[in-house]
């Protein structure tokens, strides 16, 4: 059991009872107006308590980092104990993904970010994420996984690229937050500009002039950076001549298809107009056949990524250039 510190939010109408249980059964406690700091087993006691009176609508709780949260939610807080582990033994593993030329030129690869459980099982990111956002622990996992994704430029060839995600919300100050990445990557005595920084969760970010502040971070440092998932949630074409970002990833929402929609392919010409407007460079993600990679690269997108030319592997590819005419059945192994 973590020793996390847990604060929880309790009306001044019950607080009187909460009190009363809490010098009955002897647990520690810090109150402050209606915020109680306790540890993680008296805040599960609690919620059965509030369970019995019937009263967990009235009370919510939050860990560092995070926002208030209905004490019902208390026990898939809990139970997510298991990301704790995790991050502190490191057990996480690189992924790479070859993104290409329209040549079949390696330009770089994305970092994916796998993991495993004490009994070798592999548990991807769309599970841990929200395990570790509950518990409070999004920023030490993306911190985890950037620096891992930094160290693994070594292992490509000196030309390529590696497109690395990071969450915004998990850095709450650049300066700070960003200095163990940037000395990792000056340790390495690779040069920034091979570094793209991918903002993932884009359609969750409500302050924009925080990402700026991110961003900019990345740029006096000489890193690049990518605008992830273009086309959905709140990446407008606004907010694209907002950022300006060098890099513009389509999502794959609109690349599944894209060569007999209509609806998609005016997506994907909107953003690659506004893109060309300032110079970005445009990648297509999720490609999975030779029709939308053709529509997208005969209209002017440069870089490419999907299973249609490789998977992600936990090596990187042993050649720079892909052969263009053999991945119609790689891609469906």
């Amino acid at each position: 059991m973590s020793k996390q510190r847990v604060s929880i939010k309790i009306p001044e109408e019950i607080q009187s009872l909460v009190l009363d249980h809490f010098k009955h059964i002897s647990y520690t406690y810090e109150l402050e107006n209606d915020v109680m700091a306790v540890d993680e087993q008296a805040a599960a006691d609690l919620l059965d308590f509030l369970k019995a009176m019937q009263l967990t609508d009235l009370v919510h709780f939050k860990v560092p980092t995070e926002e208030w949260l209905s004490i019902e939610l208390f026990e898939q807080y809990r139970e997510a104990s298991w990301v704790d582990s995790i991050i502190r033994e490191k057990n996480i593993t690189m992924y790479f993904q070859p993104i290409i030329q329209n040549d079949g030129t390696i330009y770089g690869y994305e970092m994916l970010a796998r993991f495993k459980d004490t009994d070798g099982n592999m548990i991807f990111p769309d599970m841990l994420f929200p395990a570790a956002k509950l518990r409070g622990r999004t920023f030490a996992l993306d911190r985890l996984c950037r620096i891992k994704a930094v160290r693994q430029i070594k292992r490509l060839p000196e030309h390529q690229k590696a497109f690395i995600n990071f969450i915004p919300t998990a850095i709450y100050n650049p300066e700070y937050c960003l200095k163990t990445t940037t000395a990792v990557a000056n340790q390495l005595s690779i040069e920034s500009d091979r570094f793209v920084f991918e903002v993932v969760e884009t359609e969750k970010i409500s302050d924009t002039d925080h990402l700026k502040s991110i961003l900019t971070y990345y740029q006096t440092h000489g890193f690049s950076y990518a605008l992830d998932d273009v086309g959905a949630g709140f990446n407008t074409l606004d907010l694209l001549s907002d950022l300006k970002p060098p890099y513009v990833k389509l999502d794959m929402e609109y690349v599944h298809g894209v060569s007999h929609s209509k609806d998609k392919q005016k997506v994907a010409l909107a953003f690659l107009e506004k893109a060309n407007e300032y110079g970005a460079i445009t990648l297509a993600e999720g490609i999975e056949n030779r029709e939308d990679f053709e529509w997208l690269e005969s209209k002017g997108y440069k870089l490419f990524q999907g299973y249609y030319f490789g998977r992600p592997e936990p090596e990187p590819l042993n050649t720079v250039k892909i052969d263009m005419t053999s991945v119609t059945t790689s891609a469906t192994n």
